[in-house]
């Protein structure tokens, strides 16, 4: 699996986990109390200026794992467009991106041992009626791992039906994209196999 935390070191990285992850749930939750374009638009440059922090290597980084945004950029903006309604469309845009930027800050700088461990604490009180906080935190952290692979993988099954023909993938994408996960899914239970399983 990809990892998502970056090898170039920033102060972000001292931060503690639990820290990231609750700054990323209140600035977000704020977020949605903020409707002038203007000032979103604010925020925004000061988002980027965190990643800038960072170095330009993060910071390009960071901005390359906002390339899966722009399909639903294109379809929110052609919408506000058709409605002219470009200042709500602005708003939806603006909060997007910069909650992806932050929640790939977070990710970037953060350790995947260090958020399970977050996630285990917080869903300790579930361990009361039979959930395992091990096996809910494991499940979070390996999907915020298989995204940006499976993503990948389509993009890899997308070129090589072009390469074989003309047409759009389309609907061709979906079976070897599915079978694609499961071979990836069984890969990761055998790995969690060989080190021991989950007990």
């Amino acid at each position: 699996m990809l990892t998502l935390t970056s090898p170039v070191e920033t102060p972000f990285h001292l931060v503690p986990a639990g820290a990231k992850m609750a700054s990323l749930c209140a600035i977000t939750a704020g977020l949605i109390a903020v409707s002038s374009p203007v000032l979103l638009a604010l925020i925004l440059l000061g988002t980027v200026g965190l990643m800038a922090a960072g170095g330009r290597v993060f910071l390009l980084q960071g901005l390359r794992l906002l390339r899966p945004l722009w399909p639903f950029v294109l379809i929110v903006g052609v919408w506000h467009l058709w409605t002219a309604e470009l200042g709500e469309g602005a708003v939806i845009l603006l909060r997007l991106v910069i909650v992806v930027m932050l929640a790939n800050l977070v990710t970037m700088t953060t350790r995947l041992s260090e958020m399970i461990g977050v996630i285990e604490r917080l869903t300790a009180p579930l361990g009361r009626i039979g959930l395992s906080p091990r096996l809910l935190a494991l499940a979070v952290a390996l999907v915020i791992r298989f995204i940006p692979v499976l993503a990948e993988r389509v993009g890899q099954i997308r070129d090589a039906i072009r390469a074989r023909s003309p047409r759009s993938p389309g609907w061709r994408l979906v079976v070897p994209a599915t079978l694609a996960a499961l071979d990836d899914a069984d890969h990761a239970a055998e790995a969690l196999r060989a080190r021991g399983g989950l007990g």
